[in-house]
């Protein structure tokens, strides 16, 4: 059964600092594309960062780009995103996300199993 949870969210001032990781069971981590998307109240979910399968390339959305890093631990089986200099726009419950397909783009219809959240606010 393939299964994602996702751990490390909490509350932090702006301009802190937070590592999710995404813990992966189920399937070969290396065989799918993982990203790491968001949802803040009344709001779309939206792609934050993807990884690919094959030369480990990533993706992100212009609104984090500098400040996050996505990576993957094949041998570990987890996913991690790294989020730095956070802003209160980065407050949302933050979902990792398995590819149904190998390749995937920042869109939610490329992705097929998905985490159950976890909350992320950064505020004073």
């Amino acid at each position: 059964q393939v299964q994602l949870v996702e751990s490390g969210g909490g509350s932090v001032q702006p301009g802190g600092s937070l590592r999710l990781s995404c813990a992966a069971s189920g399937f070969v981590l290396d065989y799918y594309a993982i990203g790491w998307f968001r949802q803040a109240p009344g709001k779309e979910r939206e792609g934050v960062a993807c990884i690919s399968t094959s030369d480990g390339s990533t993706y992100y959305a212009g609104s984090v780009k500098g400040r996050f890093t996505i990576s993957r631990d094949n041998a570990k089986n987890t996913i991690y995103l790294q989020m730095n200099s956070l802003k209160p726009e980065d407050t949302a419950v933050y979902y990792c996300a398995r590819s149904l397909h190998g390749p995937a783009s920042l869109s939610r219809n490329d992705f097929a199993y998905w985490g159950q959240g976890t909350q992320v606010t950064v505020s004073s």
